[in-house]
């Protein structure tokens, strides 16, 4: 366990940055990227298993650059936590294609500038894995989430599809949806957020999971068994739950 490598991308603080620790605990070397060098360099303090990389994942040549630059450095990468993303609220009032492109370019397509050279790379090892972070959002529409959910919705079917074709190619791929955990992002939200889950206890929960041989790792389970049922409801039923427990 000692040698094995992983990388985890938005590490800089949240899900990411406690999920890096745990990792380094473990016995993990870590390469841990983000935008914000300065808290990365934090990080990296914390633990000599850590080393950071600042990167902008929707740069695509910039993230080639960077995966060859960590094999190249530290070796063969054994799993990636494809974890950078943001939340920003939208819907009706204040939707924008602008704001669209934004939040799916960051969180579903620059996680597809991370995979095109990661896949490339499990393919040739015939071996290697892969968890892309999506969001229990992604399971059906929610008020205030038009861009967000739309980019989860994306990386949980993204994320199906590969499953399909890795097992043969060695290659383990899973989705994670998270429900709401405390970071700096969910401190901003002014509405409920059910089963609020410590940012520790997430992490712990996802190593479980990734640890494990399910395709969905999801936390916490409670609240994920309520939208997993929500996701069976008929439209009938549906919209007008969603309109009474969130007063849209």
């Amino acid at each position: 366990m000692a040698e094995r490598l992983a990388w985890v991308t938005g590490a800089s603080s949240g899900l990411g940055h406690a999920f890096a620790g745990k990792l380094a605990r473990e016995g993990w070397r870590v390469v841990a990227s983000a935008r914000r060098a300065e808290a990365l360099q934090a990080l990296a303090g914390t633990s000599d298993r850590i080393h950071a990389l600042p990167l902008d994942i929707t740069a695509g040549e910039e993230v080639a650059h960077a995966v060859a630059a960590i094999i190249e450095t530290h070796g063969p990468i054994d799993l990636a936590v494809l974890n950078a993303g943001t939340y920003e609220a939208d819907g009706i009032g204040d939707f924008s294609a602008a704001h669209l492109t934004r939040i799916v370019g960051l969180n579903l397509l620059g996680t597809g500038n991370c995979l095109e050279p990661l896949l490339a790379h499990f393919r040739e090892r015939r071996g290697g894995h892969v968890a892309l972070v999506a969001s229990l959002s992604g399971y059906r529409g929610l008020p205030q989430a038009a861009s967000y959910g739309a980019s989860k919705a994306g990386l949980i079917n993204l994320a199906e599809s590969l499953r399909s074709e890795a097992g043969p190619l060695g290659i383990k791929v899973q989705v994670v949806n998270p429900g709401f955990v405390k970071t700096p992002l969910t401190d901003a939200n002014d509405y409920p957020m059910p089963f609020l889950m410590p940012v520790e206890d997430a992490a712990a929960a996802l190593y479980r999971g990734l640890m494990s041989d399910r395709f969905e790792v999801t936390f916490p389970w409670r609240f994920a068994a309520l939208l997993k049922l929500a996701r069976l409801l008929p439209d009938g039923l549906y919209f007008p739950l969603v309109s009474r427990v969130t007063g849209q």
